[in-house]
């Protein structure tokens, strides 16, 4: 039996643009829990943890609409490569500042703010490069099989970074610094054929935010990337989990670790499993059906009082969300324009890393309001709202058949 999955790695541009995922994702984790490793050992502050990872996601904001810009006017191939460079150069900074001993508290954040800057531009511009190689039939398998070199990443890289830290910082900084360089050598090899001609469109203040009117103008994309924001938004159990392992599990950082990793090798699975059979049926009514899973899923781990039980729960949370994160994209993908890609993925990826962050924050803020156990039971339930809501709000979604129907 043929599987389309197997094709696409014949396809030398796709193959190369897959392994460069999975070493600059995977540098990234790497680099962020050596960098709030030391920054901690060195500061022993937990502001000063927390303003990591602001420094990290202030530039993600402030530069959205310049990278969607950049991104459809030159080509993506070269902005990404340029990007892994200047990360591994950051990891070269931050690996001869720790054998030279002058790496502190600031040389610390400005060089996690470059990481931050390069990764605003290198995400969407990678998203709206993968569709040029690809033909559009197998798009949805393409966008299936680079998810799974992201979960592949989430799952590797910290555990990778840890391990290799607790011989030093500076072998995690040349690791890094070397797959990043082999990552944007596998970009810079990729056939320029592949690339498309930019329009040059005048750049007017209008073309800046086109991004936001397209796709407030359309209704697919409106009701995907804000079912991603709210969803999000309400089901950041993952940021209480030091909370449900020490107080509500008694479980050691084993049982911690292990349902840091539970949701990501869900994801993986399923992403697997979608990558040889993709979607093809009732599109719209699966993603609701997903969503409304992950709502489940995070009721069940909040009302847990079984590590077990729990860890199910989690791989639930990481497997549904998953098949939403595949549709939503395909759907972006596939209803964008090529010469608009790089602003809606822009505009896709501020919402995504915003509702990540803000989900966080609200867990939090929430928790300690009401306790940990009630936060991530409403969140639940907000999310299963929400896909009924959504489901009302965006006929156009809910009756979607395939991710090619327009």
């Amino acid at each position: 039996m043929h599987h389309p999955g197997n094709s696409l790695f014949k396809q030398p541009s796709f193959a190369k643009f897959w392994v460069s995922r999975i070493l600059s994702s995977t540098s990234f984790q790497m680099l962020s829990v050596a960098i709030g490793w030391q920054m901690y050992a060195l500061t022993h502050d937990a502001f000063s943890l927390g303003l990591v990872g602001l420094a990290q996601f202030i530039p993600m904001v402030l530069l959205t609409f310049i990278v969607g810009q950049i991104a459809d006017r030159f080509d993506r191939r070269r902005i990404v490569f340029l990007c892994l460079l200047i990360e591994s150069l950051t990891a070269a900074l931050l690996l001869i500042g720790s054998l030279g001993g002058w790496l502190g508290r600031e040389q610390i954040l400005l060089l996690a703010a470059i990481l931050g800057a390069c990764r605003a531009f290198e995400g969407p511009t990678s998203s709206s490069l993968l569709p040029q190689l690809v033909q559009k039939k197998i798009l949805q398998q393409a966008i299936s099989v680079s998810t799974t070199a992201g979960q592949t990443a989430q799952i590797l890289g910290p555990a990778l970074g840890g391990l290799l830290y607790s011989i030093g910082p500076a072998s995690v900084y040349s690791t890094a610094m070397i797959a990043l360089l082999i990552a944007a050598l596998l970009i810079f090899l990729i056939r320029s054929e592949w690339t498309t001609i930019r329009r040059n469109e005048p750049v007017t203040l209008r073309s800046f935010f086109l991004g936001l009117e397209f796709v407030w103008r359309h209704p697919i994309i409106l009701g995907t990337i804000s079912l991603d924001l709210f969803a999000v938004l309400l089901g950041g159990a993952t940021a209480l989990l030091p909370i449900f392992a020490q107080d509500i599990l008694h479980t050691g950082p084993w049982g911690f670790g292990l349902m840091r990793t539970a949701p990501a090798v869900g994801a993986l699975l399923v992403s697997m499993i979608m990558a040889y059979i993709p979607l093809k049926n009732a599109v719209g009514l699966k993603l609701f059906a997903a969503l409304a899973v992950f709502g489940l899923a995070t009721i069940m781990f909040a009302l847990s009082t079984n590590l077990l039980l729990s860890l199910f729960s989690l791989l639930l949370i990481g497997g549904s969300d998953v098949i939403s994160v595949v549709i939503r994209s395909s759907l972006v993908q596939l209803q964008t324009p090529d010469e608009m890609r790089g602003r809606v993925n822009a505009v896709n990826s501020l919402f995504i890393g915003t509702s990540n962050q803000l989900g966080e924050f609200e867990s939090g803020m929430l928790a300690g309001f009401i306790g940990a156990v009630p936060a991530v039971f409403i969140g639940g339930l907000g999310t299963v709202a929400v896909a009924g809501l959504w489901m009302y709000l965006f006929p156009a979604i809910r009756k979607l058949k395939s991710l090619s129907e327009a």
